[in-house]
């Protein structure tokens, strides 16, 4: 792994991944993709690992595709590898983006898929693609409507214009707009009283569950549900989140799987 994304875990199993390429404002290319891929693919299987915030270095979240590499694009006869994304889609742990600054494009993309999302106050957000001459990449097309309603989609899809995070906040495209001064502590502590109070199976299936139902009807998700209940009920993980309750201190629940 590189350094361009930085990994720090604290005591509590809440991993910080920080896009590390100030001198470029956190422009995607081959490397921080890479790292970040890396990264997300040891977080999964890791069981020290409770829950990840994701963040970039300096002033800027991750503006979309470094420039360099977007002219390497455009040359005739370029080609795009289809990378995979069902990883971080898939990912099957609370994954909080800490947006500090400029999103756009596949920076965007890599937001939105996350599970939840902090904004700093006054941080700028773009599709871009349709003025890059490019289409909704990396599935954004499926994401964005599903979050925000066709209707918003379309207009941010189509015009790729900028907007800011109260505007993304009024959309339902982050959950919290915090100082920018705090948005990384913010983040964390989100994810920390998760990690500390949570049943990571727990977690787990509801994520399972959330990616499942947004692709079926009702009947077939409550089918879902109560295969997950039967599963759940008499578990060590139910007795233990009510003991932990009525004794009234930090519950000892089961660990994910390595």
């Amino acid at each position: 792994m590189t350094d361009a994304v930085l990994a720090d875990r604290d005591a509590d199993g809440v991993l910080t991944l920080t896009f590390n390429r100030p001198e470029r404002r956190n422009g995607w290319d081959d490397d921080l993709r890479t790292a970040f891929d890396d990264q997300i693919r040891a977080a999964a299987v890791d069981p020290e690992v409770r829950a990840v915030v994701v963040t970039g270095a300096g002033t800027t979240f991750c503006p979309g595709a470094d420039l360099s590499r977007l002219g390497r694009l455009a040359e005739p006869g370029a080609t795009l590898p289809h990378f995979p994304v069902d990883h971080v889609r898939e990912f099957p742990k609370p994954l909080i983006a800490a947006i500090n600054g400029a999103c756009a494009g596949v920076g965007l993309v890599t937001a939105l898929f996350c599970h939840v999302r902090f904004a700093a106050e006054g941080a700028k957000f773009a599709t871009s693609f349709s003025r890059r001459g490019l289409p909704a990449e990396y599935g954004i097309a499926w994401t964005l409507q599903r979050l925000v309603g066709q209707e918003n989609a379309l207009d941010l899809l189509l015009s790729g214009r900028t907007f800011e995070a109260a505007e993304a906040l009024r959309l339902g495209m982050v959950s919290r707009v915090v100082p920018r001064d705090d948005i990384v502590t913010a983040a964390q502590e989100y994810a920390r009283d998760i990690a500390v109070n949570c049943a990571p199976h727990s977690l787990a299936a509801i994520l399972r569950q959330s990616r499942e139902a947004a692709d079926t009807d009702f009947a077939t998700a409550l089918d879902r549900t109560w295969e997950l209940v039967d599963e759940f009920i008499g578990g060590p993980d139910l007795g233990e989140g009510l003991t932990s309750y009525v004794e009234k201190r930090a519950p000892r629940f089961r660990p994910y799987p390595g």
